[in-house]
């Protein structure tokens, strides 16, 4: 813990009602929704770094932040789960919609300039010090990018930088660091003329194996002229450069121009608590909201930089710091029961190669298909098909005695 208390305040310091520190989708989201709040807020962002990550954003994401057109690369039609085994099994999306991706190191800058636009202020460089004032506000040390240090006072603190985040660090104990498998990518030069066999352009591949991953998956998603080539462990030890390697191979893609390769921790279940109790909040990566057995992160980074916007402004409009604890909240009614499914997912379904043999072949199923489309793209779990969910159960456990064999 790195808090301390003063009894006085620097006040030729630079002073905002609120302070956002990380600059990526969850971050920008939050300066965005308190600047058009008019807010006084001030988006801290270190740049240049950009997260591994598959760039896939469902519909529901287009559609609730307004993701222009622009920034999706590609639009995948459809996604081919690939087993240990080579076996393949194509999962089409059909009229559901389409998942839309996107490129980091275009999206993220595009959602800061898009929350400086909406009227928040933006500084580049990186948080060193908090510090923790007898008024109830924050002083912070901020170390410019070539512009040395910065004193900010702010009353309001929102973390958004990150699943190493340095907000976290200085808030909460080390044992609140939620558990996270490591991730790595590259990117590279989408092929011309190549059998679709290998690689389509509109179509992502997800390869559950042990080589590849242990505990995890590894992907290959399209992004129009690039495409992410990757995959994610927990286990140490593990070779993600060669396993990266061995499915570039395998897509056709192994004489492709690397572009760049990218490697960061992604965590994989929400923290107990976001926020200190008076007037510091966590978002994003930093409060540990990544979807289990999937890993995406990308709308609900944003959905909880909005929902964290909102209960910093509720806290400082009714001096009731308890309120910052209602973005959890929120976010846990909403999405919690999905996440403990997908957790509980992961936890069986990727233990070993035999494992993975039978999950592959459950997604042959047209009602695993189905469900699966409609509360990814939706991101709610669909009630309206009771029986589909009931014939679903009926099979994972006829799976898991064996009393149904793996195609």
């Amino acid at each position: 813990m790195t808090d301390e208390t003063a009894e006085h305040i620097d006040t030729a310091a630079q002073s905002y009602d609120f302070v956002v520190i990380g600059g990526g989708p969850s971050g920008a989201t939050a300066a965005k929704y308190l600047a058009e709040r008019g807010e006084d807020v001030l988006l801290v962002d270190k740049e240049g770094r950009i997260k591994p990550c598959g760039g896939a954003i469902p519909t529901r994401a287009i559609r609730d932040f307004a993701i222009p057109a622009s920034q999706i690369k590609a639009r995948a039609n459809s996604a081919r789960i690939i087993g240990p085994k080579g076996d393949k099994i194509a999962m089409e999306i059909g009229d559901i919609g389409y998942v839309g991706m996107v490129d980091r190191d275009e999206f993220d800058p595009w959602l800061r300039e898009r929350a400086k636009d909406s009227g928040a202020e933006y500084l580049a460089g990186s948080l060193s010090k908090i510090q923790h004032n007898a008024d109830a506000s924050i002083t912070l040390t901020i170390t410019g990018k070539g512009t040395g240090k910065h004193i900010i006072h702010t009353r309001m603190l929102i973390g958004a930088d990150g699943a190493n985040s340095a907000v976290r660090r200085m808030t909460f104990a080390p044992s609140e660091k939620p558990p996270y498998v490591f991730a790595y990518h590259e990117i590279v030069k989408t092929p011309e003329n190549i059998s679709e066999d290998l690689f389509k352009e509109d179509r992502c591949d997800v390869i559950y194996n042990g080589d590849i991953s242990p505990d995890f998956y590894g992907w290959v998603f399209p992004h129009g002229p690039c495409t992410s080539v990757g995959t994610g462990t927990a286990v140490k030890g593990h070779d993600m450069r060669e396993a990266t390697a061995k499915l570039r191979a395998a897509a056709g893609l192994d004489t492709c121009e690397t572009i760049r390769e990218e490697g960061a921790p992604l965590p994989l279940k929400p923290m107990k608590r976001w926020d200190n109790g008076k007037n510091i909040i966590l978002a994003g990566d930093a409060a540990g909201v990544v979807a289990p057995s999937s890993g995406e992160g990308i709308y609900y980074a944003m959905l909880t930089g909005e929902l964290c916007g909102q209960a910093a402004c509720e806290a400082l409009e009714t001096g009731r710091a308890k309120a910052l604890a209602t973005a959890r909240k929120k976010f846990m009614k909403e999405h919690g029961r999905v996440f403990f499914i997908l957790g509980l997912l992961q936890a069986i379904w990727y233990k070993s190669d035999k494992r993975r043999v039978q999950f592959v072949s459950m997604c042959a199923d047209p009602d695993v298909q189905r469900l699966t489309w409609e509360s990814y793209l939706n991101k709610r779990l669909v009630k309206r098909e009771p029986m589909a969910h009931l014939r679903v159960l009926i099979k994972d456990i006829q799976q898991l005695l064996g009393m149904k064999k793996a195609a």
